[in-house]
Parts: C-alpha cells; structure tokens; sequence
C-alpha cells in the first residue's frame, strides 16, 4: 500500500476514536440536563465512530500495515445552549467528510482501487450523517423553544437504538 494512503488511513483510525470520545462529551451534555433521548442519540453515535475505527483498523491490518494508536484528545468543545451540541456536530460530520475525501483522493493518484472500493461505504455513510446532523438542528430549530415538543423529540431520540456496519472486509 503507498505509504501516504497508508499514512493517512492511519490517521483516520485515530480522528474516528476522536470522535467517538466529541459524541459521548455530547452524550454527557444532554444526560446531566435530563435529557436523556439526546443522551442515547450521541451514545449510538460514539458507538458508530468506534466501529468505524476498528474497520479502518480492520483494513490496514489485512492489507499488512501497522496501525498506530496515538493519543486521543479530549473534547474542548463549550456547550452553552442545547442546540450547541447538535451545530457542532454537524460541523464536524463535514470536517469527517473532508478527512474521507481526503484519504479518496490520495488513493485515487496511485491508483489504490482497493482502497478507493473500501471508502466507497464511508463515502455513502457520510452523506447518511451529515444529512442526520442537519435534520437534528433543524429539528430543534423547530420545536425546541416548545417544552412540549423538545419532551416529544427528546422521546423521539430515546427510541433509537444502535445497529452495527454492515460493511464486509476482505
């Protein structure tokens, strides 16, 4: 595998696990102001982000390359209001569709169609989460000034329940 889409798969598995510790720093957010459907939102999708990383983990390692674990950051992100949460992470579902296009991208010049098949799915899945992301702050945009409709979406949320990738790795 060329070593700058090795380089950067690599990367990819750590800014995954980022992201999985910026959703349950949100999933904490929601659960001590009692809100509980926001909670287990950001919980699945901190469980999301972690498999992700272990697929990207799971692909360098049949492809014969080390992967390297470096340190995660900690969140540093403010939430001051309760739609803050929910703007940041539709920021950060582009920022991860940027790294994608990014890694798409090197393959893409050394023609690494392995690679380029395999991120195929994260390309389709990213489009999935920004589209939540977006529906989410618009969503409270909407009825989260109501008490009775933030209860509803809050409700809402509190039903959704975690699924793994259905991604096959050769």
């Amino acid at each position: 595998m060329d070593k700058k889409v090795a380089s950067l798969l690599n990367q990819q598995v750590n800014k995954e696990f980022y992201s999985a510790y910026l959703y349950l720093d949100m999933a904490n957010y929601y659960i001590d102001m009692d809100l509980d459907g926001f909670g287990n939102w950001y919980t699945i999708q901190a469980q999301e982000e972690r498999d992700h990383a272990m697929l990207f983990m799971q692909y360098l390692q049949n492809n014969g390359v080390k992967v390297t674990l470096d340190a995660i950051d900690k969140p540093d992100k403010v939430f001051k209001k309760p739609i803050d949460p929910l703007v940041a992470a539709a920021e950060h579902e582009r920022y991860v569709t940027d790294l994608i296009h990014t890694i798409y991208e090197a393959a893409l010049k050394v023609k690494d169609f392995r690679t380029m098949q395999f991120l195929d799915w994260f390309v389709k899945e990213q489009g999935e989460e920004e589209k939540n992301a977006d529906g989410m702050v618009k969503k409270f945009e909407l009825f989260g000034d109501d008490p009775k409709s933030l209860y509803l979406l809050n409700q809402e949320l509190a039903g959704r329940v975690y699924s793994a990738p259905s991604l096959v790795l050769d």
